[in-house]
């Protein structure tokens, strides 16, 4: 009864953005990344249910047993680099090497080594890697608004109004849910290629392959370390938080080794999300928590209902999908760019990084984001001394 009585409107609502952020745009990514690695219609829905079903337990039972905001999901950041590489390995070495990437961060939270792992790597590779790898999705973003002027005009225009006026719904969120309804009343979908049915969630069995281990397991798992836990324990230290740091990247292992049972790639601590209902704004401190329980509802509900989701998801047009993945990526290139590019005695390093990320070669099967971080790190820390 304490935790109904926690639930107040400030939460309530910080827990609906949060919610909305995660099954607005990341959905779309998630089938972009599906079909390029030629993923069935059952291997792709159970990713979808995966990833957003044990996301959000996490984002309920970890609020309620530490009473903070940690936020559940799954990365954002992991499925943009998995739709650069589902071309080169098989959908079960995918699975081998997704619990590969769980068993890092959860012997990386058992040993209490995480924060010596992003000193070694510096965060700027890591994210000048990320923004190389996702451009293509970018200018590829600018074509299909041309494609689709008044939906993809007017969606830009609401992403930049509620990113100047309005802190409280993110600009993803509006930026989608307008372009939505503009489609829905410009262009009705075809109700035929709605039709799916049940799909029971079962295991999937993982084939262990070194070179997945190093091409998608290593990438993967600092993607999420950097890009969605150091965000989401800042968040929470930046608010008077006290997180259980090594705990939380523990249980992200834990809770993403279950998940790649069932085909998704990850269950872990989320950044943005926490990010949202830890602030201020979502009301006294004590009570935030109950926000993180809201949004895990949502993200809960929605994976549940994958099976339905998906195939509409996939009715989409072309280049609506191309606008739908540009703004739930806009953010990440922005913050990518801006953090890589930060250090005025990484230049060299940081465009060695993005170069390579962005020609999106393989040599000896290791893909380009591998080759990325080595290259960057080690002109960073060997050519350009002063970090």
């Amino acid at each position: 009864m304490r935790t109904l009585g926690d639930l107040n409107y400030k939460n309530f609502v910080a827990g609906i953005a949060s919610g909305l952020l995660a099954i607005t745009g990341p959905p779309v990514i998630i089938l972009e990344a599906a079909s390029k690695g030629n993923f069935t219609m059952n291997q792709t829905i159970l990713w979808m249910f995966s990833v957003y079903v044990f996301g959000g337990l996490y984002s309920i039972l970890i609020p309620l047993y530490y009473r903070m905001p940690i936020v559940g999901a799954h990365s954002i950041t992991g499925v943009a680099f998995l739709a650069t590489v589902t071309t080169q390995f098989t959908y079960h070495q995918f699975i081998g090497s997704y619990i590969f990437a769980g068993l890092l961060m959860l012997m990386i939270g058992c040993l209490g080594v995480f924060s010596k792992l992003l000193e070694y790597v510096p965060k700027q590779i890591i994210s000048v890697m990320l923004a190389g790898m996702i451009t293509k999705y970018m200018v590829t973003f600018a074509t299909s608004i041309h494609q689709l002027p008044l939906v993809g005009g007017v969606s830009l225009v609401a992403f930049l109004i509620f990113s100047k006026w309005n802190k409280r719904i993110p600009p993803m969120v509006a930026a989608i849910l307008t372009g939505f309804t503009l489609l829905l009343i410009t262009q009705p979908l075809n109700s035929g290629a709605l039709a799916s049915s049940f799909i029971l969630p079962t295991p999937q069995y993982p084939v262990f392959n070194p070179l997945s281990f190093l091409s998608v397991s290593i990438p993967l798992a600092l993607l999420i370390l950097s890009n969605d836990a150091a965000v989401g324990i800042g968040a929470l230290e930046q608010n008077h938080y006290r997180p259980p740091v090594n705990r939380i990247i523990a249980l992200s292992g834990i809770f993403s080794i279950i998940t790649s049972f069932f085909g998704g790639q990850s269950a872990n601590v989320a950044g943005m999300m926490t990010a949202i209902c830890s602030d201020e704004e979502a009301g006294p401190q004590k009570k935030r928590y109950m926000g993180a329980v809201v949004s895990g509802v949502i993200i809960l509900l929605f994976g549940l209902f994958a099976w339905k989701l998906v195939p509409w998801i996939q009715a989409l047009p072309s280049a609506f999908v191309s606008i739908l993945v540009g703004f739930a990526l806009i953010g990440v290139f922005g913050n990518s760019l801006s953090v890589g590019f930060s250090k005025p005695t990484m230049k060299l390093s940081a465009a060695f990084t993005f170069v390579i990320a962005v020609s999106n070669i393989t040599i000896f099967n290791i893909s380009a984001p591998v080759w990325a971080l080595v290259m960057g790190t080690v002109i960073a820390r060997y050519v350009e001394t002063d970090l």
